[in-house]
């Protein structure tokens, strides 16, 4: 067993951790050891910066009640210190009430302070002006970044050393993690990666935490340091020292969005089948990532092309709501584990073969028994034999034993009811609307095209985005003139010169005398591009202002911080006398740093340049209204249909980039069976319509009136046709079979894992998601064979004719209700058949 210094005690579990005494954090081969036991845990990623203070305490109260342990966080370097040695650790940045916060749920976290996270974070986390010091190299054996990143890393430890935060002083922090995710590329690095990795292993554990470090997908992790796994399945990993636990960093809960493409969702039986299959197979520590993934606020988007929304098709949605049933059916499956977790932590298991495919782990001691039957074919179901019991084992799917005899859960069977959210959208057009309208009084601001700003400098040749803009702006002006002589062709006959651009990315607006002409934009996959562009010109001299953008900085890969951004030439006039082609990119430009409207602070609404108005289809454009801040404590989002590209901010704090008329291929969302493994591409939804309209709005960030919307629109769109949208509950269902396996509060949660009297049949359960809700209607009811599935359910071949009645007395008027599947509630509609209970209800 490793051990780390200092003794103590926090309680895990306790409704407020108090903890005034330290806990021992060791670890074996089993488990991390947490005062002496070892410990079965399920951890969660909710990072801190993607939501606010205000929803924190919700967010965290959630997880626990979702069976979750331990909250794991990365620490954000560019968040914390934008400038060298200025820090900030204010709002959405105060790290140490985020932990607090947590310590008082009684919940343990795992701190990765990195502080290279990837994180689909802008530049990875690290701060740009890392990229300005001379002689620097990011993430190798490199004297002046390992100076800068063990600084960092020092700062943060001391922070929390300092409020008594580490778990050897009685604090919830059990784990942290140096770098991230560097076994993936280090090879390019060359012999540098291995002494750099030794060097970052010794540098954090000098800091005498005591507590255990851990590397992500680093297979020669330095001793003591714990290696782990991230993906979709780890069940097949294995650390790489015997004395090591099983550990999994990051379970991908689905997929992060980029803009210009479809949504990714990952089935909730697959994610539970990978949680099982890691648990059946040795597994003691697994962290879903994310576990609420939130909002990319402000311009904090990595990538480049990641979405505003951080969704992440968690089990708590973008605005902290239960995703269900993905929520409630890790829930079961937590309890289910945790009903296994003495076996588990006793031994390793034993695991035999029980056909093709299938097959028997069982973790047994002279106390306890626990067993795991897993059928990982792809599309067959099986009967199985174990223990002298049948069982059948759906495919793709692991039923667990907690004594191994009953089967108290399995990956493919949902207890869980499913909801539908809705956004609820009201129109923010030339009507009030009550207390949830924007005042119809628009204002606006034109944005000037080209230069004008004193700070504008002239260079021969183009110039590299990001070096010249230290991502201080988006937005990048590369300007110059041409003159056109009277006799060329295309100035008598009609036709167009080409003007052809060459860019690192991302987007480019063209602009010629004044006039928006065309945009070209790059991809998640490949933000460069080079585009052909048509054009118009005059005789004489012609303005050509080219307006390249960023969306967000690279944040992944070898030398990721060597990717540059915008115009790298050739720039060229086409077409011109007998077909000449000029070359602009060796001439002298212009360049302008942002807009003038950033400089003049109109993001937070101030400045007399405002005018009255809401002008349409007009390029480069800020505008600014006033509106009530809309009734209930519902979740809300401005719908940005409408519009094409911008940034927008409420009360001076800014939502994040939008971008609404960025359209996701049409293919690629076909059906998507949870059965097989699991790719990103996998499963996607909203093929052919834009990734993103809604965009989350705090309510800590609104008064109850006279607040300011402040958006700047890039391409043009109509103002009037934005909407506020509140999160409502449209309905909630339930599909239970007489196959399925008891509830798990059926079970109890003693070691001899008792059946209650009380349920000997499986049950559907429903509940109103707010206290002072009831079930209002019924809309759906069959038991019998019904098909479809929430908001579609269909009756089947057969079905009981009262089922509906059933229902309607049972629940309405309550919050909750909860019904046994059997025969003897409903009849038997059809003797011999495997009968299923379909619900869908709504609160009021």
């Amino acid at each position: 067993m490793v051990r780390f210094l200092i003794v103590s005690i926090f309680v895990a579990g306790m409704a407020a951790a108090t903890a005034v005494v330290g806990v021992n954090v060791t670890y074996d081969h089993r488990a991390v050891v947490i005062g002496g036991k070892r410990r079965v845990l399920v951890s969660g990623s909710i990072h801190y910066p993607r939501s606010t203070p205000d929803m924190w305490p919700g967010l965290i109260q959630k997880s626990k009640d979702g069976g979750l342990d331990v909250i794991e966080t990365y620490v954000f370097w560019n968040l914390h210190e934008p400038v060298k040695n200025q820090y900030d650790f204010e709002g959405r940045k105060d790290l140490v009430k985020f932990v607090k916060l947590v310590a008082d749920a009684g919940l343990y976290v795992h701190l990765r302070i990195g502080p290279y996270v990837c994180a689909e974070w802008n530049y990875g986390g690290f701060p740009l002006w890392l990229h300005f010091i001379p002689g620097i190299v990011l993430r190798t054996d490199n004297e002046p970044f390992k100076a800068e990143m063990k600084r960092f890393t020092e700062k943060i430890v001391s922070m929390m050393k300092e409020e008594k935060l580490y778990s050897s002083q009685g604090g919830p922090i059990i784990l942290s993690q140096i770098e991230n995710e560097y076994g993936n590329i280090d090879s390019s690095y060359g012999p540098a990666a291995k002494s750099y990795i030794k060097w970052a292993a010794s540098m954090a554990t000098s800091l005498d935490t005591g507590v255990p470090w851990v590397m992500c997908q680093q297979r020669d992790a330095p001793d003591p340091i714990i290696d782990t796994c991230n993906g979709f399945y780890c069940d097949g990993y294995t650390p790489n020292a015997a004395n090591k636990p099983t550990m999994w960093t990051e379970n991908w809960t689905g997929w992060f969005l980029s803009f210009g493409g479809a949504v990714p969702y990952r089935p909730s039986e697959d994610i539970a089948f990978a949680v099982a299959r890691f648990y059946q197979r040795g597994g003691t520590f697994q962290n879903y990532y994310m576990y609420h993934g939130g909002t990319n606020f402000g311009r904090t988007t990595g990538g480049p092309f990641i979405a505003t929304s951080y969704d992440y098709d968690a089990p708590l949605d973008e605005y902290g709501a239960p995703r269900q049933p993905k929520w409630g059916h890790l829930k079961d499956l937590h309890k289910a584990i945790k009903l296994c977790e003495d076996a588990l932590v006793a031994t390793d298991p034993t695991t035999t073969s029980l056909g093709q495919n299938l097959e028997a782990s069982v973790y047994k001691t002279s106390s306890t028994c626990a067993a795991f039957l897993a059928n990982i074919d792809t599309k067959n179901d099986a009967n199985v034999n174990f223990n002298g019991n049948s069982y059948h084992l759906p495919a793709w799917s692991v039923s667990i034993l907690s004594d191994c005899k009953n089967v108290v859960f399995n990956t493919a069977k949902i207890n869980s009811m499913a909801t539908i959210r809705r956004f609820v959208a009201t129109s923010v057009g030339d009507e009030l609307m009550g207390s949830n309208s924007i005042s119809s009084d628009w204002s606006y601001v034109s944005e000037p095209v080209g230069i004008s700003s004193n700070d504008a400098f002239n260079k021969l040749g183009l110039v590299e985005q990001i070096n010249t803009t230290a991502d201080q702006s988006d937005y990048l002006w590369y300007s110059i003139s041409a003159d056109i002589n009277g006799d060329e062709p295309f100035l008598h006959d009609g036709f167009k010169t080409t003007l052809h651009v060459k860019s690192l990315g991302h987007v480019l607006h063209l602009f010629i005398n004044g006039q928006l002409e065309d945009s070209a934009i790059g991809n998640s996959g490949r933000p460069g591009f080079t585009k052909d562009i048509s054009v118009v010109l005059k005789r004489g001299k012609n303005q050509l202002d080219l307006l390249s953008l960023t969306v967000g900085l690279q944040n992944y890969g070898a030398f990721f911080d060597q990717t540059g951004a915008g115009i790298t030439g050739p720039v060229e006039l086409e077409g011109l006398t007998n077909g000449s082609t000029v070359d602009l990119s060796s001439q002298q430009w212009t360049y302008q740093v942002g807009l003038k409207g950033e400089a003049l602070g109109l993001d937070t609404g101030g400045s007399s340049l405002w005018v009255s108005g809401s002008p349409k289809s007009q390029p480069l454009t800020w505008y600014k209204t006033n509106f009530d801040a809309p009734s209930g404590d519902n979740p809300i989002a401005i719908d940005f249909t409408g519009m094409g590209k911008g940034e927008a901010w409420v009360n001076g704090q800014s939502i994040g980039r939008y971008w609404p008329s960025y359209i996701a291929p049409t293919s690629g969302c076909s059906a998507c069976s949870y059965k097989g493994p699991y790719s990103s591409s996998k499963c996607l939804r909203n093929c052919g319509k834009p990734s993103q309209t809604l965009y989350h709005v705090p309510r800590s960030w609104l008064k109850p009136s006279g607040n300011i919307l402040v958006f700047f629109e890039e391409i043009g769109g109509d103002p009037t046709r934005i909407s506020f949208a509140t999160q409502e509950l449209e309905s909630m269902c339930s599909q239970v079979s007489e196959s399925h396996p008891l509830p798990m509060e059926a079970w109890s949660q003693d070691k001899s894992t008792k059946r209650s009297k009380s349920m000997r049949k499986p049950r559907i359960s429903l509940e109103c998601p707010h206290p002072n809700q009831v079930i209002s209607s019924i809309k759906f009811a069959s038991f019998g064979t019904p098909q479809g599935k929430c908001g579609s359910f269909s009756h089947g071949y057969c079905r009981s004719k009262n089922a509906l009645s059933i229902l309607q007395k049972a629940c309405i008027g309550s919050r909750s209700c909860n019904i046994e599947v059997s025969t003897a509630t409903f009849g038997d509609p059809c003797i011999g058949v495997v009968k299923s209970l379909a619900v869908e209800a709504s609160c009021a």
